[in-house]
């Protein structure tokens, strides 16, 4: 339908009003909703001019009028996408800085002039940042208009991208700043760059026929179940097939190429097929999440099967809005791609969409709009510019939240902190002497083997297991949502039969960190917050498999085989899928387990479901490594407290409490140091994480309340050692996300290695020179055994086994300070480390990578002494001074980041406050660097405690981010054994 002239609409002003509005590159989805408000805009009468880049057919489609103005501009490219399903980060940011950093400055005086050219009287932007500098710089209001800001979507795609294109997310937050206000559509992310908020209903495109009169145009009878294939853009290669659909289904599909050959019960639509229309005569959905698609679903009451985005932020908040109205499925991108789609299908025909919200924001959008041009004020008292950016600093990807920050989250956003029973804060641990608890816990299960040891966490989590089977009707409404981890997790046991538990801690890295794998001396807490995993295993005849598994089975023509299903809790909080599920003979290639390399591609196939490498790469190490055949089909139960991306460790938590647990319920015997060792084969090899063997140690073999002492040349465990009780450690999260994966702690690594190789090359120089000078000027160095250390060196198998002084005296100016990664093999052909691979294009950072873990390793022998040396302020003083020492070592190798340099400042600041009352001694950036978590060194007294609670204070005012403070300690999975339990009979709910 066309816009006319004298439709009703917006009421008109008495002015006549110019507006500019910038729409991004991101997709149709942004341009489809400002359609909407751009006619009611029209129809009051104004003239609207839109910058964008998408094709001028999706306004012109909606709007013909001389009012409306197209000018194809692209000032920012939103997401790249690496495939239909998965953005590419990287490549995001490399664009974005092409697209709107480097041409900057032109970008800003182009578009002054042209505001002033055509006499803009406000600036609307969804959601280009650069539009509200350049409306500030022209001397115009600007508002928003979007559910999600570029700030946040990027924030976790600079800590991927390292070092590099980190200031732009600084300067987005600086551009939207100068915003007047943000108009905030529903399915809204954390937006801290704008102060002041007007929330609107639904943006939704208005339909122009019934359903009734499309199915007739299209000769499809109300009797035929009809699903619209709504991609906006298909998986590349992808051949759809007649029997992906259940039978008598029909499916409509948007975005089909011209050359695409499709089966009879597809069908093709148009370029500029109506999708609104299509959409309400359809009776479910099956896409990818966006905006533009979850807001028409929930408008037209359409059942909506999604596939996971990967790496888009805006994500959960859509799907949690979407499930939250009872009208989302989510179907695994492997039954997507494969066909596995009817049970899929049939689920979704069952739902009863709920959603009763208006729909009119384009409408109310138009109104505001009118009314700020022409001069109203919606906002608040303004503050300055410069605590308006520092409120609107993004300190990574923000879905782990804590007390204090739900304001900015929808109420419908549940808390999946509160709903899993983990609790909020740090308080110390110790085991629970409540006895109620644990009378409650065996009145459930009958406890077999072993002791829950009184532990507040593991009793919680068997609380939460026989609540499992309890799901009323009551629970499925929006008011009472229960989230759909504990649905799938509802169905994974047979409570017949035995279940075993184990439990895995965290740890905070006190000294030796990213020097572990240079074979240093290193010093490990496990901390309070652990993984609990439960497996069960059972003959394929009584495992209950999940329909779209069953479905997989019967396709494959098969009888029953064993299968592994997984569901992991706390998937809300990172976007990752919340089950896996797979054939155990897939991890078989013929009669042996597939290789590392394939499993690596196996699990990445699917970003969202990655996250099962780490819980079932345990079974294939164990596979390949002890020849263990797994018969049964396997359930596994994942409940993590260890937060996830904080440098904590939560991998290794998990991969050790689901090793743990399945070694207890196949009756394997492994020693918790080999435990551990096998661990970090699934993080090296199959999850392809070039981590330590530190983590995997701590969480296995270490004991609560006392530090780790593990030389690591493989993994030699040197001892406990007693933390003195006038010392206390804590860990305070920067908020900033840390990846071990990440690019900067393998660059690192790598130039750790490179330098190596460097050295052990020098030193061979030096030997062979040495060797005929019995006779001349090394006579002396040869008689104080100088050829001898020069020809260990020339072997040298770990840095940590280089001094300082020897690394001082003969080799550190003989190290570049970088090297190309294609120079190095050139002249060294290879740096010998098997689990990372050289970039020839990148260059690598060399003298800081080598220099940190041979003077690490020094650093930790230090501390380890000193902690048994007499009580006094000094020990504290250098005990903290060898902290500082490790941080600043840590950003010398460019391993540093804002946050937590400003946490490091914090403690100096009350270490050497004028009060002279401060009793914090030192901090370090912790684990693979780039974030995460720092630890602190302190008395162990009130003060402290008090201390820490001002640095979290002092870090919010600053960066609008609550640390997370991790303190007390739980023992390793080696100690805590693991739990038979059965559930007693009596107990069961029906």
């Amino acid at each position: 339908m066309r816009i006319k002239e004298e439709s009703n609409g917006v009421s008109a002003s008495r002015n006549h009003l110019v507006f500019a509005y910038y729409v991004t590159g991101h997709g149709f989805g942004h341009a489809t909703r400002v359609v909407e408000v751009v006619r009611h805009l029209i129809l009051a009468g104004h003239d609207v001019h839109v910058v964008t880049g998408a094709p001028e057919f999706v306004f012109t489609s909606e709007i013909q009028s001389p009012r409306l103005f197209i000018r194809k501009v692209l000032l920012d490219c939103g997401a790249v996408q690496a495939d239909a399903l998965t953005v590419d980060r990287l490549a995001s940011l490399e664009k974005y800085s092409v697209t709107a950093v480097l041409p900057r400055a032109s970008i800003l005086e182009t578009e002054v002039a042209w505001l002033n050219s055509i006499k803009a009287d406000l600036v609307v932007s969804d959601v280009v940042p650069v539009a509200c500098r350049a409306a500030a710089d022209a001397g115009i209001r600007s508002v928003c208009v979007t559910n999600f800001s570029w700030d946040f979507i990027y924030a976790e795609y600079v800590m991927d991208a390292g070092n590099h294109h980190r200031s732009i997310v600084w300067e987005i937050a600086e551009d939207y700043s100068h915003c007047e206000f943000l108009i905030r559509l529903p399915g809204y992310c954390p937006m801290p760059a704008f102060r002041d908020v007007i929330d609107v209903p639904l943006v939704v495109r208005r339909l122009h026929r019934s359903r009734k009169e499309v199915r007739k145009e299209l000769g499809i009878g109300e009797d035929v179940k009809l699903v619209i294939l709504n991609f906006g853009g298909q998986p590349a290669g992808w051949n759809l097939k007649e029997e992906y659909l259940p039978s008598g289904w029909l499916c409509l599909v948007c975005g089909a190429s011209d050359t695409q050959d499709l089966p009879p019960n597809f069908v093709k639509l148009a370029k500029d097929a109506y999708t609104p229309d299509l959409m309400a005569a359809s009776d479910c959905m099956l896409g990818k999440i966006g905006y533009g698609t979850v807001s028409e679903a929930l408008a037209y009451k359409l059942p909506f099967v999604f596939v996971r985005r990967d790496y888009f932020n805006e994500e959960p908040f859509l799907r949690n809005m979407l499930e939250y109205y009872q009208g989302g499925v989510e179907m695994i991108r492997r039954d997507l791609l494969t066909g596995h789609w009817k049970p899929y299908l049939e689920r979704a025909i069952s739902l009863k969409p709920c959603y009763e919200g208006g729909i009119n924001g384009g409408e109310v959008a138009a109104q505001i709009l009118q009314e700020t041009a022409i001069g109203k004020n919606y906002t608040s008292d303004k503050l300055s510019g410069a605590r308006r950016l520092r409120d609107a600093i993004i300190l990574g990807y923000q879905l782990q939240r804590v007390p204090g920050r739900d304001i900015l989250i929808p109420e419908w956003y549940a808390s999946a902190e509160n709903e899993l029973g983990i609790s909020s804060g740090s308080p110390t641990y110790q085991k629970s002497e409540n006895s109620y608890l644990t009378n409650s816990c065996t009145e459930d299960f009958e406890i077999l083997h072993g002791d829950p040891q009184g532990f507040p966490d593991t009793i919680m989590f068997l609380k939460s297991l026989a609540e499992l089977d309890v799901v009323s009707e009551s629970e499925r409404t929006p008011e009472k949502r229960q989230i759909r981890e504990r649905k799938a997790a509802a169905g994974l046991f047979n409570w017949e039969e035995e279940i075993f538990v184990a439990r895995a801690p965290g740890r905070l890295d006190v000294m030796g960190g990213i020097a572990d794998y240079s074979g240093s001396l290193v010093l490990q807490l496990p901390i309070r917050e652990a993984c609990h995993v439960a497996v069960q295993r059972n003959h394929p005849s009584k495992h209950r498999l999940w329909n779209h598994a069953l479905a997989r089975q019967q396709a494959k023509g098969q009888g029953l085989t064993p299968v592994l299903e997984i569901v992991s809790y706390g998937s809300e909080l990172s976007n990752r899928g919340p089950t896996f599920d797979m054939d155990l003979a897939d991890f078989m290639d013929g009669e042996q387990p597939m290789s590392y390399e394939k499993a690596k591609k196996y699990f990445a196939r699917d970003p969202s479901q990655k996250w099962a490498a780490y819980v079932a790469g345990t079974i294939l190490v164990l596979m390949t490594e002890l020849g263990v055949r797994f018969e049964n089909s396997i359930s596994m139960l994942v409940s993590s407290a260890v937060p996830e991306g904080k440098g904590v460790s939560s991998s290794a938590a998990v991969e050790v409490a689901s090793m743990s647990a399945l070694a207890a319920a196949h009756g394997l015997s492994i020693s918790a140091r080999d435990l551990a060792l096998l661990c970090q084969k699934v993080e090296n090899h199959i999850v392809g994480a070039p981590c330590g063997v530190m983590d995997q140690m701590t969480s296995a073999c270490g004991e609560a309340n006392k530090l780790l002492a593990m030389v690591c040349q493989p993994a030699e465990i040197v001892g406990l050692v007693e933390i003195p009780s006038h010392i206390r450690f804590w860990g305070i999260d920067s908020g900033i996300r840390h990846s071990v994966g990440g690019a900067d702690y393998g660059s690192v690594r790598i130039g750790a290695f490179m330098g190596r190789k460097m050295i052990k090359s020098i030193a061979s120089s030096m030997f062979c020179q040495s060797l005929p000078s019995f006779s001349g000027e090394n006579i002396d160095e040869l008689e104080d055994g100088g050829v001898e250390l020069i020809e260990a060196e020339a072997s040298l198998d770990y840095l940590c086994n280089l001094s300082p002084h020897r690394y001082e005296a003969f080799y550190a100016k003989m190290l570049p300070e970088s090297m190309l990664g294609e120079k190095f093999l050139e002249k060294y052909a290879d740096h010998n480390d098997s689990v990372t691979v050289i970039d020839p294009k990148r260059n690598y950072g060399v003298t800081a990578a080598a220099k940190h873990p041979i003077y690490e390793n020094f650093r930790v022998k230090a501390f380890k002494a000193l902690l048994t040396s007499a009580t006094s302020d000094e020990q504290l003083t250098a005990l903290g001074e060898l902290l500082y020492q490790c941080h600043y070592s840590y950003s010398a190798c460019g391993l540093g980041s804002d946050g937590t340099d400003r946490l490091a400042k914090l403690v100096q600041a009350m270490q050497h406050s004028k009060s002279d009352d401060g009793t914090l001694y030192g901090a370090k950036i912790t684990g693979g660097g780039s974030g995460g978590t720092v630890c602190v060194v302190g008395k162990n007294c009130l003060r402290s405690s008090q201390q820490i609670i001002e640095i979290q204070q002092r870090y919010k005012n600053a960066t609008g981010y609550l640390p997370f403070v991790f303190e007390g300690s739980s023992p390793g999975a080696g100690r805590f054994g693991h739990l038979k339990i059965r559930r007693r009979t009596s107990s069961k709910l029906t």
